[in-house]
């Protein structure tokens, strides 16, 4: 009888996870960091953080001011550039789903600073009428469904009581109604999937309906 090998943790790149875990440190410092602190942050000694902030500069990742303290760089821009298109593919089939079954246009909305910004929008096929919302709305997060659900998944570790969903009304255009749940257990990602309707949203039926998409896209972007 052989004995099972306990399984192996798979093979990581050191320098890969130092440059990764650098940029999150440059993003969490809004002042910069020496790079001696950097180097300290990702685990590393002064020579390898040189190297690494040199690597990172190269690619625009990364720059260093007149003071010599490194600051994310304009390079980071291209990358989330691209990300946006990423997320709308993986997002439209769960949102195509949730408009056509409450009859209302759906969204997917990120976290971009203090705002709140739709990527995604599908608005429903068989509906008389219904809200227009456009790609690229922008909007504080605390005002409106979409984004004050952003900041319920934000609160939702620390408080596993919260409610599953958050709605608005009138909060950005008089008359709207919208719905909107977080997007939970995606890594990095602060967003919500929501829908905005002109006539009232029975909470009841479309609560869970949202809720459903959200999970969906979830899933879809792990």
């Amino acid at each position: 009888m052989s004995r099972l090998e306990p399984a192996s943790e798979p093979e990581t790149s050191q320098t890969l996870d130092r440059g990764i875990r650098a940029l999150t440190a440059l993003a969490d410092s809004t002042s910069g960091l020496t790079v001696a602190q950097l180097a300290e942050r990702v685990g590393a000694p002064r020579t390898a953080g040189y190297r690494l902030v040199a690597t990172l500069e190269a690619h625009g990742l990364a720059r260093r001011d007149a003071d010599g303290r490194v600051h994310l760089g304009v390079g980071v821009l291209r990358l989330a550039a691209r990300v946006h298109p990423l997320l709308r593919q993986a997002a439209t089939p769960a949102l195509r789903r949730l408009a056509e079954a409450v009859g209302a246009t759906a969204h997917l909305t990120v976290a971009e600073g203090t705002d709140a910004l739709a990527i995604a929008v599908v608005e429903p096929s068989w509906t008389d009428y219904h809200m227009a919302y456009r790609v690229g709305s922008r909007h504080r997060l605390a005002l409106g469904a979409a984004g004050k659900a952003i900041i319920l998944g934000r609160a939702a570790s620390s408080n596993p009581a919260s409610p599953p969903y958050t709605t608005s009304e009138g909060e950005l255009q008089p008359g709207a109604h919208g719905i909107a749940a977080p997007i939970r257990d995606v890594p990095g990602l602060e967003a919500s999937v929501g829908v905005v309707s002109f006539a009232p949203l029975d909470a009841s039926k479309a609560g869970p309906r949202v809720i459903q998409a959200a999970a969906e896209v979830s899933a879809a972007l792990r």
